[in-house]
């Protein structure tokens, strides 16, 4: 039976580790998870929800807070891992760590690699307008996420689908790659397939600002922005000095002076961009709660003419 180190962080990582644990083929002596960090309005320390399933399952949790210490390599070692299976984990491991274990570190990375190489692979696909992704499962090496192929699994992305949409289902696709790949590799079958770096795109970590709408670009572009950015970091716009965040729009024909409000009634908010205007569905006013755009209108009435704001303005 292989003994299987799970290293995670991310939700995105919890269908895999409950299906590893509930299909009973492998051992695993142990879950190394990012130490607790401040959450919530009151900061206190809050665990992750993968170090709180391991807990609830009986699992040793461990929590360095970087796996490149001489204690951190003798705690892994004495875990006598055949395989780590990495997932959201948040650190990048060293050299020293990817060839402890015996077959070898895995990372599920939710790309179809090497498209969307980075911290940030699921905002990348749909802000690329891409039809598809699908979860990678690859051996890792020292590079970004540029290790050798072992399987991978497609998946459609839906034509209004958000990246928590998403996320949560490239999550429940990756339990059964996670078995798939743990079950080729225990009976000495996994495939090695290299990437085609030259094909390779990159996503970086977002950071708040990346939610800012630019009303110079065109209609689909912001589209695909404001689904790209729910829920975080959200997509935000200011008009007359207040920040707006807008979570639904849909893109139309009709045009203006970028950022100029075509329509403000009942029926629909529609903005003008570079090419066509959005029709914004979602919105909420900062420290508001998410209202219909004809509710939010009867509490901030505006009229055909009024402009949001061209230049960048970030969130407070």
């Amino acid at each position: 039976m292989l003994r299987v180190v799970f290293c995670g962080t991310g939700e995105i990582g919890l269908p895999a580790l409950r299906a590893l644990l509930d299909s009973g083929k492998y051992e695993v002596p142990g879950v190394i998870t990012q130490p607790d960090k401040p959450a919530g309005r009151d900061l206190k320390p809050r665990a992750s929800a993968i170090k709180q399933l391991a807990i609830d399952r009986g699992l040793p949790v461990y929590q360095p807070p970087k796996l490149r210490d001489a204690a951190s390599l003798e705690m892994l070692r004495s875990l006598e891992p055949d395989v780590m299976v990495v997932v959201a984990y948040g650190q990048i491991l060293p050299k020293s760590v990817l060839e402890l274990p015996r077959l070898g570190c895995l990372n599920l990375h939710a790309s179809l690699l090497p498209r969307h190489r980075g911290a940030s692979p699921i905002h990348a696909a749909i802000l690329a307008g891409d039809a598809t992704t699908g979860m990678t499962v690859m051996y890792m090496d020292e590079g970004l996420d540029t290790g050798d192929a072992l399987l991978e699994r497609s998946l459609a992305i839906g034509p209004q689908e958000t990246t928590g949409e998403l996320h949560d289902r490239l999550a429940d696709i990756a339990a059964p790659c996670l078995l798939d790949a743990l079950d080729l590799l225990a009976a000495g079958t996994a495939p090695r397939s290299p990437q085609d770096s030259k094909n390779a795109t990159y996503a970086p970590k977002l950071k708040k600002a990346d939610g800012w709408l630019d009303w110079n670009k065109s209609s689909q572009e912001l589209a695909l922005r404001i689904r790209a950015m729910s829920p975080w970091p959200g997509a935000f716009a200011r008009i007359s000095g207040h920040l707006l965040k807008i979570h639904a729009a849909t893109a139309h024909a009709s045009s203006g002076l970028p950022g100029e409000v075509l329509q403000a009634d009942a029926d629909s908010l529609v903005v003008a961009c570079a090419t066509g205007s959005l029709s914004l569905m979602t919105v909420q006013l900062q420290g508001r709660k998410s209202l219909p755009a004809a509710d939010f209108l009867r509490g901030f009435p505006l009229a055909p003419g009024a402009r949001f704001d061209l230049s960048f303005s970030p969130e407070p």
